[in-house]
């Protein structure tokens, strides 16, 4: 059975939030996330994990991404580092992002899926 985690959206219609236009002053969370381009067909761009206010910001400033147009970002609290470790080796084998390939070398923790 997968690990349910609660994938954030953004406004009280709950959509998937916007990266650039994301206010992140606030966000102290830790835990794992997925960025994705919003073409046809949409496709992951990144996944990854620590502060996601840190990683996001730094995501806003990285061409390699940004090159992928609209991008919709969500994520979920994941306290634990081994727990994030295993979720974000499972989203990567998933979903196979266009971006990064330094995934953490471990046992997948399957988990549900943000897209239903």
């Amino acid at each position: 059975m997968a690990m349910q985690l609660n994938w954030k959206t953004c406004g009280d219609n709950r959509h998937w939030c916007n990266l650039r236009k994301l206010k992140l002053d606030n966000n102290n969370d830790i835990g794992v996330y997925m960025i994705w381009h919003t073409g046809d067909p949409s496709r992951v761009v990144r996944v990854g994990q620590g502060n996601i206010a840190e990683r996001l910001t730094d995501h806003r400033n990285n061409n390699e991404i940004l090159i992928y147009g609209e991008l919709l970002v969500t994520w979920a609290v994941v306290p634990s580092k081994s727990d994030r470790d295993g979720i974000e080796r499972h989203l990567a084998d998933e979903w196979r992002p266009l971006v990064g390939d330094a995934f953490p070398n471990t046992v997948p923790i399957v988990v549900n899926s943000p897209f239903g």
